[in-house]
């Protein structure tokens, strides 16, 4: 025993150096990568102050708010902006009731094309637009739908539905069948079942699923423009591209204030879904043993 105790203290003494210099180590690697963010992050503040900004980060010279006063406008701003909204906001709410309802029966029920549907889904979410987007354009010429809002919405919808649907039923899967049969005891149909045991207790990813396919749609740059090209349906991804110039000339200073502006949806949708996001233990205390 006595033996025993100098050879865990040797041990120990020379173990701490090693943490010590990984924990060094890892905080330089945390460093550089938040100097990474937040150097973008302090040329989008300054800029947009800066009546005079290049592609430099600097503090400006003098301070003005010439620059939000030039995009502040109905045709750079606003309206390209509650176009992106309506877009984005449609394309995720039709996606997450499409795929709750998608989700339900892969969820709770099993058949024969259980697995290739799966498959299925999978492979779908490996399909880039891009990939598909000369089809689809010779589709909505065929069907007129070309500068149709609604019908990029159901575009959207339908290519963010395989992955909406492999989330939303990983979220599901972890609420407990037991809960949904108390329902049906009870007489509750299925759909009614769903509507009141499940979804309330699948808020937190219902939440995830909506925030990531609000932004995959808030951020799409390629199917607005090409779909979409009536000033009226403008939408805020495509505006940015208006400010940058022939001949490499680029409003800096007003291409950083619009970015701020445009950034302000998304800043409120997520400090409205981390209320939801943030209730990650709906399900405690929901069955016993």
């Amino acid at each position: 025993m006595s033996a025993a105790a100098p050879v865990a203290a040797v041990r120990l003494s020379v173990a701490s150096p090693a943490r010590g210099a990984s924990r060094l180590w890892a905080s330089v690697s945390l460093a550089v990568v938040a100097v990474a963010f937040l150097v973008p992050l302090a040329w989008l503040l300054l800029a947009a102050f800066d009546p005079s900004a290049t592609y430099q980060t600097r503090i400006p010279s003098s301070w003005t708010l010439d620059n939000f006063t030039a995009v502040l406008t109905p045709q750079t701003t606003f309206i390209p902006i509650m176009n992106s909204v309506a877009l984005a906001g449609l394309t995720a709410t039709l996606t997450v009731l499409a795929s709750l309802l998608a989700a339900y029966p892969l969820s709770r029920y099993r058949s024969r094309f259980h697995r290739g549907f799966l498959y299925a889904v999978l492979f779908g979410t490996c399909l880039p637009i891009t990939a598909i987007m000369v089809p689809v354009y010779s589709v909505f010429v065929f069907l007129g739908l070309l500068d149709s809002f609604v019908g990029t919405v159901l575009f959207l919808t339908a290519s963010s539905l395989p992955m909406a649907i492999f989330m939303t039923k990983n979220f599901m899967d972890a609420v407990p069948v037991s809960l949904e049969e108390a329902a049906w005891i009870d007489g509750a149909s299925a759909m009614r079942a769903l509507r009141t045991v499940v979804v309330p207790l699948m808020r937190p990813g219902i939440a995830v699923v909506f925030v990531f396919v609000f932004l995959q749609a808030w951020g799409n740059f390629f199917v607005p423009f090409v779909l979409l090209f009536s000033f009226f349906n403008d939408t805020a991804t495509t505006e940015i591209y208006t400010f940058f110039g022939q001949f490499g000339s680029i409003a800096y200073g007003q291409l950083a204030a619009f970015s701020i502006l445009y950034s302000l949806p998304v800043i409120v949708l997520y400090v409205l879904a981390s209320r939801l996001i943030g209730g990650s233990f709906a399900l405690a205390g929901s069955v016993k043993g």
